[in-house]
């Protein structure tokens, strides 16, 4: 197409992103769409890339980001689900439509830049039409990022995969975007306590504004023993857990009841760790359960989470405590490693 954009490129792991400002847009194939992305969201899947905690990166140069807003610009061939100057919500779970794979960008130079079927830290992108939901009415651009990831992962493992009963009891371990987000989605069930672990002290009081019952600060008590005693030590009906720690996923499933407790975690730690758990606690009835994205449909879950948000059941707005600019990136990304915000918003190009 000749149109030259910026975007934020990983080189190499362990390194900061790099900006490239003469990236070219290629043609669309069939099924892709191009989107002028306008906010995207920081997750820790990409300081897992960035750290090369995934094991070896056989893609690199390559764009990051999967949740975002923005503005479809152009429809590739058969595509159907989308129209030009539609905003939508840029997911990585797989939706409805064409799945095309990855794209290959070529800059000025003549340097390649791999991404896969969404990529958001750039201010096109040329996605799968499966990534792509239009946005409801009603959602301001900066929030409508988070619908893509933060929401349907943590609030799609209380709606799709808990689904839990009244009066049950619930604790979170880890106050990310997805543990909050999760926690934002029990309160719209009757449960009789939710409690939530971290080591953060600013999370946690986010927590208690989220509708927390218990906070436990993780660096100061033993949590496990701290539910036991909340409990009548018999252990949480259901846990969640979004460390992205071997440590508590452990604790996690600790943490629920025997006969019939429920773990889920949707955290991956670091490439080649694994799990210890004590068997007696599963035959004993305990279950664990890996989560891909809160088992979410975009196409129906995208809409549901957005319809809380604006009968103010589900306050994502308030993850957003500092948007920063393409070129501050890195920044977004060292101040989520460290804790210093609950979900980077990236103000791309709106």
């Amino acid at each position: 197409m000749g149109q030259s954009f910026s975007g934020a490129v990983l080189n190499n792991t362990n390194k900061p992103l790099s900006i490239v400002k003469d990236v070219l847009l290629p043609d669309l194939r069939k099924g892709q769409v191009l989107v002028k992305i306008a906010f995207s969201g920081v997750c820790h899947s990409q300081l897992m890339e960035i750290g090369g905690h995934r094991g070896e990166d056989k893609f690199l140069p390559h764009f990051l980001g999967h949740e975002a807003s923005g503005y479809v610009v152009s429809i590739g061939p058969l595509v159907k689900k989308v129209k030009i100057g539609q905003p939508i919500i840029l997911s990585w779970i797989k939706s409805s439509g064409a799945e095309t794979g990855g794209c290959d960008y070529i800059c000025e130079s003549g340097n390649k830049i791999n991404a896969g079927p969404i990529a958001t830290f750039n201010e096109y992108a040329v996605v799968s039409e499966n990534r792509c939901v239009p946005m409801p009415k009603g959602i301001p651009m900066d929030v409508a990022a988070l619908f893509g990831c933060a929401a349907l992962t943590g609030g799609g493992i209380v709606k799709n995969t808990l689904r839990p009963k009244k009066n049950s009891t619930l604790a979170i371990f880890g106050l990310g975007g997805i543990g909050l987000t999760a926690l934002m989605a029990a309160k719209n069930y009757d449960l009789k306590r939710i409690i939530v672990v971290d080591i953060n002290q600013s999370k946690l009081d986010a927590a208690i504004k989220f509708g927390a019952d218990e906070t436990i600060d993780a660096s100061k008590v033993n949590p496990l023993k701290h539910i036991s005693k909340l409990t009548n030590h018999k252990g949480v009906d259901y846990s969640i857990d979004s460390a992205g720690l071997t440590k508590t996923i452990e604790q996690a499933f600790s943490a629920v009841k025997l006969n019939g407790g429920i773990s889920v975690f949707a955290s991956h730690p670091k490439f080649g760790n694994k799990i210890k758990l004590d068997p007696f606690e599963l035959i004993s009835g305990k279950k664990i359960l890996g989560s891909w994205g809160g088992s979410a449909k975009p196409d129906h879950d995208i809409p549901h989470f957005c319809k809380l948000y604006k009968q103010g059941k589900f306050p994502i707005d308030q993850l957003i405590t500092k948007i920063y600019k393409l070129k501050d990136i890195n920044n977004a990304i060292s101040d989520l490693a460290s804790g210093k915000v609950m979900r980077p918003i990236i103000k791309i190009s709106a």
